[in-house]
């Protein structure tokens, strides 16, 4: 990290997982100002909580252990910060494996994302979590990241509606760069956007106990310009398939969104 040792501090979060992290990060203990936190699965969610919970900065950073930031990730944070200190600020997502069709698919869709609902950079309304700064105060005032659903799923957009309906803004800094390198098969990629889906069930239910009311439905061109945002990316002779996969992504996302919204009550009919 091009950024002074001093003005940093890296916390793990080890959210049950199969290895212990410790032997993995001993190396970096003597370079670093740097924490290892266990707990019990409970989620991303609740592992950021976590690590926010523990950290003493001005401000928390977010990123996920698939990712790989930029060397002037921190720095150019801070520049942002400097701006608009008050502010959420997400950066911008490079796919990591361009030759993985899924992989490509999948952040294809968090570009178009991006440049839907972050048209305008300083009016933005969404971010993933895997590469998200906040002011730690602001943050903890909001209640964190809802730990209720604890998969990896809806909890980043539900964090930040809720950002934004305390009056908060976001900004979107192009240049704030981390490398995603989330290797992807069929099979994960449809399991993927499936518990997107459900996750999407989950962060409708949430907003409604906010009393938000529903989620706007997007118009049809939304769709439209989603399936040929492959080709405006010039994906060259792979653009049909991306598209295809993209299509496949959504159709998994509906079933989702559908088998957690019915699931629960076909339970309670059987049980009954």
């Amino acid at each position: 990290m091009d950024y002074p040792r001093g003005g940093f501090e890296v916390i793990v979060v080890d959210d049950g997982g199969p290895t212990n992290p410790e032997a993995l990060i001993t190396s970096f203990k003597d370079r670093l100002d740097l924490t290892v936190l266990a707990q019990e699965h409970a989620g991303p969610a609740a592992a950021r909580n976590t690590g926010a919970a523990k950290a003493t900065g001005q401000f928390l950073v977010f990123i996920d252990d698939d990712c790989l930031p930029a060397s002037d990730w921190l720095q150019a944070l801070a520049l942002c910060f400097e701006r608009v200190p008050e502010r959420a600020i997400g950066g911008r997502t490079v796919n990591a494996l361009p030759g993985n069709p899924y992989s490509t698919a999948s952040q294809i869709l968090i570009d178009y994302l991006y440049s839907y609902y972050n048209a305008d950079p300083d009016q933005a309304r969404f971010f993933a979590s895997n590469n998200l700064a906040l002011p730690a105060e602001r943050f903890r005032a909001i209640g964190s990241f809802n730990g209720a659903w604890q998969r990896a799923a809806a909890e980043d957009r539900e964090l930040c509606d809720r950002w934004l309906q305390q009056g908060l803004q976001m900004t979107y800094a192009q240049e704030v760069i981390v490398y995603h390198e989330h290797d992807l098969t069929l099979r994960t990629f449809l399991r993927q956007h499936f518990s997107y889906g459900r996750g999407a069930f989950w962060f409708h239910r949430i907003r409604s106990r906010r009393g938000m009311g529903p989620v706007k439905v997007e118009p049809v061109r939304f769709y439209r310009n989603l399936l040929l945002y492959p080709f405006a990316q010039k994906h060259g002779r792979r653009a049909p398939l991306i598209t295809g996969l993209v299509l496949v992504s959504q159709i998994a996302n509906a079933a989702g969104f559908f088998w957690e919204r019915y699931t629960p009550s076909l339970k309670k009919t059987q049980s009954t």
